[in-house]
């Protein structure tokens, strides 16, 4: 009994930042709205944005719960990062992908309800999710960097990937040594927390 309680805390410490973050935006500013023009300034706001938009930040939080106690792969937030990296591209390059912000939000409501259910998906199936999330997830931080020059742009990217992958990698290295199953109740508190922040963002959006 002791030790449930112990593991709930831990898991409960982990989510904490939920709480703490900045509310969900239709726009994730580092630089006060200012697109980045240097080096330091793209990497600077790569490594914010995706901490300062509660929406991100709840769906690398389930990344790294889902990875580390369902025992996948560590290598499986990649597929994510890479994927907000190529949405990224995908925004400065002009491309049109109506309606990101909400599905963003979808994602993290997404994650957070299968979290609450306690649905162990395949590696494939959390994979994919991952991978198409994270598409909608670079290109709505694509804002922030649509217009820079390619040194920002590049330091932008940069950030961003270490970022992502050092919340996720580390979240799942923290929750992994816990000896939790999706199923049980701390993951679904989690789920839980992560589904509000989703609902969230879909209603201050509209």
């Amino acid at each position: 009994m002791e030790t449930d309680m112990i593991t709930r805390l831990r898991l409960a410490l982990l989510t904490a930042p939920l709480l703490f973050a900045a509310p969900p935006a239709s726009a994730h500013h580092v630089m006060g709205g200012r697109t980045p023009s240097t080096f330091m300034e793209g990497l600077l706001s790569g490594l914010g944005h995706p901490v300062i938009g509660l929406d991100h930040l709840a769906f690398l939080v389930a990344i790294g719960i889902v990875v580390g106690i369902a025992g996948l792969n560590l290598l499986l937030p990649v597929v994510f990062v890479a994927a907000v990296a190529l949405g990224v591209l995908l925004h400065v390059a002009g491309f049109a992908l109506p309606g990101a912000e909400f599905l963003v939000a979808l994602s993290v409501v997404a994650a957070g309800l299968l979290l609450v259910i306690g649905r162990a998906l395949s590696v494939t199936a959390w994979g994919a999710l991952f991978a198409i999330a994270g598409l909608f997830h670079g290109y709505a931080l694509g804002e922030s960097i649509y217009g820079a020059d390619r040194t920002a742009l590049g330091a932008y990217l940069l950030g961003l990937v270490v970022i992502q992958s050092a919340l996720a990698v580390g979240l799942a290295l923290l929750t992994r040594p816990l000896d939790l199953r999706v199923a049980q109740l701390a993951p679904r508190i989690a789920g839980a927390l992560i589904l509000v922040v989703g609902a969230a963002a879909i209603v201050v959006g509209q």
